[in-house]
């Protein structure tokens, strides 16, 4: 019996050493390319280049690498620029070329990106022709606040966030809140967009949806809304459906202090004794950008030994205002130029009698000087009455959730 046990063990050993000879080898299968679809190209298509302007780089010499002939460039150049000038290629900014797949390595398009979000196409396989496009955009709503300390910068700083929120505060609340004046233990809390392409890659922030800036124990509401559909321009109200825009700006320099107010009988160290200061000083540094305060015509523009550089603009028959010590004018800042609230006209500087670089900011109201921060300005158009209910509809989740938000410790 042990012999047969053997046997039969060895006979079953055989067997299956000759089953497994028997089986076909399975080859594994060859993995499926990637699909590479961006910019509505499938990339597969093509051989393709992706780079970055560099300085000095041109076009021309762009399009050569992709055998691209320089009559061809100076075509695409001409037939394209009213859709984009391809001089304004800036240094950084990343491309894509898709050349052909065969021998000729051939280019057929150009695909140029001024940020994030936006692209412009340029095609010329066969007839030349461009298009902007954008990015699928996903849009994050983030809620913030701060308290000020020092300043609304340093406020920003603390808490992590995203720098550009300061300069949009003081847009929303420049005809409302004297950024020359703030408080310490003055605060805010927002609610405002964040937007990605791909879910995943940051593409800037978006517009600020809701504030509350509490300033001189008053709680100042902003809620963004558009009130005119056709015109799609973004406009700021309180919990009032009132326009935070007024007629002019509180100052005209985006930060910093009055280093010295409208005074009949201050004593000026230039000249040595007291003389009326009819205007408003803030100091800042050399080229620091002047905003005209309200829209109007450029009524002088000059220098003389005391004013130094400076421009007068004329808003309506009873408004004037005007801006001295400039280092320099904007160009296009000429008499009789029509410039917008908030558009640079010059830049800090101390020329004329000045004892260091700041704007001294004049207001005239019917022909006589007068202190621009005790006026009352007038306000922007009331919102119009059909429009009040998706107002209100709208702000309502806005104001519970920026009521419920809790300040910083």
């Amino acid at each position: 019996m042990k012999h047969l046990f053997l046997f039969l063990l060895i006979i079953t050993a055989l067997s299956c050493g000759r089953d497994v000879e028997k089986q076909p080898k399975v080859q594994p299968k060859p993995l499926a390319p990637k699909i590479i679809k961006e910019f509505g190209f499938t990339f597969n298509n093509y051989n393709f280049i992706r780079d970055t302007i560099r300085k000095g780089e041109s076009f021309g010499g762009i399009l050569d690498q992709a055998h691209v002939m320089p009559a061809k460039v100076y075509e695409i150049v001409r037939k394209t620029k009213k859709v984009f000038d391809i001089r304004r290629l800036k240094v950084g900014n990343p491309y894509v070329i898709l050349k052909s797949k065969d021998s000729l390595d051939k280019g057929e398009v150009f695909i140029y990106q001024p940020d994030q979000i936006n692209y412009i196409v340029f095609k010329f396989k066969d007839s030349i022709n461009a298009y902007r496009a954008k990015k699928e955009v996903k849009t994050v709503i983030k809620t913030a606040t701060g308290v000020i300390k020092t300043s609304l910068s340093e406020a920003i700083d603390d808490q992590g966030l995203n720098y550009l929120i300061v300069n949009d505060l003081s847009e929303i609340y420049a005809w409302t809140i004297d950024f020359f004046r703030l408080q310490k233990n003055d605060k805010f809390k927002i609610i405002y967009e964040e937007k990605y392409v791909n879910d995943s890659i940051y593409a800037g922030m978006g517009k600020i949806r809701a504030a509350i800036f509490e300033h001189n124990d008053e709680s100042l509401y902003a809620f963004a809304f558009v009130e005119n559909k056709k015109n799609g321009i973004v406009d700021y109200f309180d919990e009032d459906a009132k326009n935070l825009r007024r007629a002019f700006l509180k100052a005209p320099l985006k930060f910093g202090r009055i280093s010295s107010g409208f005074n009949m009988r201050r004593y000026i160290k230039y000249y040595g004794r007291i003389k009326p200061h009819l205007g408003t000083d803030f100091p800042a540094a050399t080229n620091t950008p002047i905003m005209a305060t309200a829209s109007g015509r450029i009524s002088d523009r000059g220098y003389t030994s005391g004013n130094g550089n400076y421009v007068k603009i004329r808003h309506n028959a009873t408004y004037e205002t005007q801006y001295l010590h400039m280092n320099k004018f904007k160009k296009d800042v000429t008499v009789g130029a029509y410039v917008k609230q908030g558009d640079i006209i010059g830049y800090v500087g101390s020329t004329g009698h000045s004892s260091g670089p700041h704007v001294c900011y004049r207001f005239w109201k019917n022909g006589r000087q007068v202190d621009p921060l005790k006026q009352k300005l007038p306000a922007a158009l009331p919102m119009k009455n059909e429009e009040r209910p998706r107002f209100f509809a709208n702000i309502k989740p806005l104001k519970e959730q920026l009521d419920s938000i809790s300040y910083p410790q």
